[in-house]
């Protein structure tokens, strides 16, 4: 950088920092939402998943795995809690009788309203600085960009895509 014109970048302020404002946002996210899951089964992580399953569009354990991120064999434990809990239960796919699909109970549709309900409230107050209509704009910002890009080094496929691939709907 002797020649004189080279170009100067000053750093970014904690708050022109997309690494740090990320970060609060997961971190406000976090410890809000940890305060509602109370003794909710494997706590946030657990939530999506009891959402994923409610959601009946996820077939099975592995399209749920892939979906959230989740390794398979974590994922047996998971559903495993949560049939001990009463929350799912594994049914014989009608479609194909060797497989079996997951199931929200009643019980865990219940307790999943009643999440949903604290979690709105969560939601509301991490993003307390966006005006209801940029919530809306932001969470389907934050959704494009969490379903365009892909998760793993060396994958071609996001979470999103690769669930559309697996269920017959991506290229």
């Amino acid at each position: 950088m002797s020649n004189g014109s080279a170009l100067h970048i000053l750093p970014a302020g904690p708050q022109e920092d997309f690494g740090w404002t990320l970060g609060v946002l997961v971190r406000n996210y976090q410890n809000s939402s940890g305060a509602v899951m109370g003794g909710f089964p494997h706590g946030a992580r657990g939530y999506q998943v009891l959402v994923a399953v409610a959601g009946g569009e996820l077939p099975n354990q592995l399209a749920l795995a892939q979906h959230l991120g989740i390794d398979r064999t974590v994922m047996t434990y998971l559903i495993d809690d949560f049939v001990k809990a009463g929350l799912v239960e594994r049914q014989l796919n009608p479609a194909d009788r060797r497989a079996r699909i997951i199931v929200a109970t009643a019980r865990g549709g219940e307790m999943l309203a009643e999440l949903q309900r604290s979690m709105a409230q969560v939601e509301d107050v991490v993003l307390a600085a966006l005006e209801p209509d940029e919530r809306k704009v932001f969470r389907a910002l934050l959704s494009r960009v969490a379903c365009g890009s892909p998760e793993a080094a060396g994958s071609e496929l996001g979470a999103c895509e690769a669930v559309e691939q697996m269920l017959g709907g991506g290229a």
